[in-house]
């Protein structure tokens, strides 16, 4: 794909060499963190895929911009300086909305989730600081045989805006902006339905591909000794005096009784005889939301009538400790999205002095992010599909899983929002003309990120490849979710916002742009381009 972008083996070597080195270091970091803190196996496959993406697709934009400074005239040390000062600035500001997401799991309050963002966003500080470090050396090495062993016939040519296809088709949807605005959003709630039936609970090894170890253990255990057995639910009961050891035999009387418990083990004691714990096994499997509503039966009606009129406490972990995570994390996910929206709707407002700009970035990340939810509900909860991609049972979503793909795919998101908007804000700084800004913006910026889409897809489907079931759904999510940001949101609903609002798109209040501070990560510094520049050029430079 960056060949196909680029045209050229030596200006596509460049971006894969600096993921790689990135990854390698970043993956040698989360080595060192696991040392200080206790990091998920899962954390390097995340690592891993985040890294790969964003390494590529950070380099992949600086490249893209020295490119066109070396064809615009420059010397290559001039051009790789200005690359490294506009687009450069960029990868760092979108790279900053990456980690700051992705450490908003900070509020899930959970240390598992806490260490797995640390990792992917230590993951994403290296990829960001290898582009504009690492990445700036390689291209003066290359110098000007970054065209090199060129796969197209003819030369590089600079087509104005209206005479691309994207340009046209930013044209076209500009001038229809209601019809394409209701279009793109009915499409996306379309998409996002399917979320609203969203099932929390964590996958067991019946998922498991069937010629793994793991699954062929499950599959003896639960024809030999039934479904629960794979999810044992534990009672410990604390016992402060010995004649409340009569609450033992109660409460294993009671869950014996109840038509939703399989067995119940003889309690063990421990040498003191002040703690007691039985096992019990549920009829259902351990992702069966009959399980679920069993551990919190056990909690309300049998346990406490069981111990009345003792001093006896009974609680229950094992299998309940796992559906306890899933509704915490369930619990805390609306102030965890919350607070990564105002965020990133606060730095949004701070580099493109708008409202309403960092309004709708952030309503139509949610509904991307929102319809990918819908497509992972569909294939791994309702089963359309999850044969194609080797999942051959139906399955609640990971807990995990919604909290770490919004981190993810927010400040994703948020990059190619902050590279597309910031091309139109620049054109609408020059000339005044909101539709033709839209335009320009568009067709400037249409190849690149949708180039890096395909390259994040890329990396996020292959792991659909693999075995491992959660691993799949990240896949699946992220892939779709970048596909459809780069897709209906870029290609239709910005552009149909934008035109549709005009002037409007860029007010801010008097007071806000007085203490709100200047970021401008677009406008080519005069010293470094060594050229003279034209006077909206200065304007949007000061």
């Amino acid at each position: 794909m960056l060949l196909i972008a680029f045209g050229s083996v030596v200006a596509m070597g460049l971006p894969i060499v600096t993921a790689l080195m990135s990854l390698f270091v970043g993956a040698a970091g989360v080595g060192v963190l696991s040392a200080f803190m206790d990091v998920p196996e899962f954390s390097l496959i995340l690592c891993m895929m985040v890294g790969l993406g964003v390494g590529i697709d950070y380099s992949l934009f600086i490249v893209t911009r020295h490119r066109q400074h070396l064809h615009e005239g420059m010397s290559v040390e001039d051009s790789a300086g200005t690359a490294n000062a506009t687009a450069g600035q960029a990868v760092l500001f979108a790279g900053t909305t990456v980690v700051i997401a992705i450490l908003g799991l900070f509020l899930a309050g959970l240390p598992a989730m806490t260490s797995m963002g640390v990792s992917v966003a230590l993951t994403v500080v290296v990829a960001m600081t290898a582009a504009i470090t690492l990445l700036p050396g390689l291209l003066g090495l290359a110098g000007t045989k970054i065209d090199k062993l060129s796969i197209h016939r003819k030369a590089h040519v600079t087509k104005p805006a209206h005479a691309t296809v994207s340009g046209r088709w930013a044209n076209h949807v500009g001038s229809h902006p209601v019809r394409y605005a209701l279009v793109g959003l009915v499409a996306l709630c379309a998409i996002a339905t399917p979320a609203l039936k969203m099932r929390i609970g964590t996958p067991d090894d019946g998922n498991a591909a069937s010629n793994t170890t793991q699954r062929k253990a499950y599959d003896l255990l639960a024809r030999g000794f039934g479904t629960g057995f794979n999810g044992p639910i534990q009672v410990v009961m604390e016992l402060p005096t010995p004649a409340d050891r009569v609450a033992v035999d109660r409460v294993r009387d009671a869950l014996q009784a109840d038509p939703g418990v399989a067995a119940v083990t003889a309690p063990v004691f421990n040498v003191a005889g002040d703690t007691a714990v039985l096992v019990v096994n549920a009829t259902t499997a351990p992702q069966d939301k009959r399980t679920d509503a069993l551990v919190h039966h056990l909690r309300s009606d049998v346990l406490p009538v069981s111990v009345a009129g003792t001093g006896a406490t009974a609680r229950l972990t094992g299998q309940a400790m796992i559906i306890d995570l899933t509704e915490r994390i369930t619990n805390r996910l609306p102030l965890f999205i919350a607070a990564i929206v105002a965020m990133s709707f606060l730095l949004l407002m701070i580099v493109f002095r708008s409202i309403l700009v960092p309004l709708k970035a952030a309503l139509m990340n949610l509904l991307s992010i929102a319809a990918a939810y819908g497509v992972i509900v569909a294939v791994f909860q309702w089963g359309w599909g999850n044969e194609l991609i080797g999942v051959h049972h139906t399955m609640p979503i990971n807990p995990f899983a919604p909290l770490m793909m919004f981190a993810i795919l927010f400040g994703l998101s948020m990059d190619y929002e902050v590279f597309l908007l910031s091309r139109i804000r620049e054109e609408y700084l020059a000339t005044g003309d909101s539709h033709q800004s839209v335009v320009t913006g568009l067709s400037g910026t249409a190849r690149v990120i949708t180039s890096a889409a395909l390259i994040m897809m890329s990396v996020f489907g292959s792991f659909v490849l693999g075995g491992d079931p959660t691993g799949k759904l990240f896949g699946v999510g992220l892939a779709v979710a970048v596909f459809l940001d780069a897709t209906l949101v870029r290609m239709v609903l910005v552009p149909a916002t934008m035109s549709l609002l005009g002037r409007a798109n860029w007010w801010l209040p008097a007071w806000m742009e007085r203490i709100l501070p200047h970021i401008d990560f677009e406008s080519a510094p005069k010293a470094a381009e060594g050229i003279e520049m034209e006077p909206e050029r200065e304007l949007v430079a000061a």
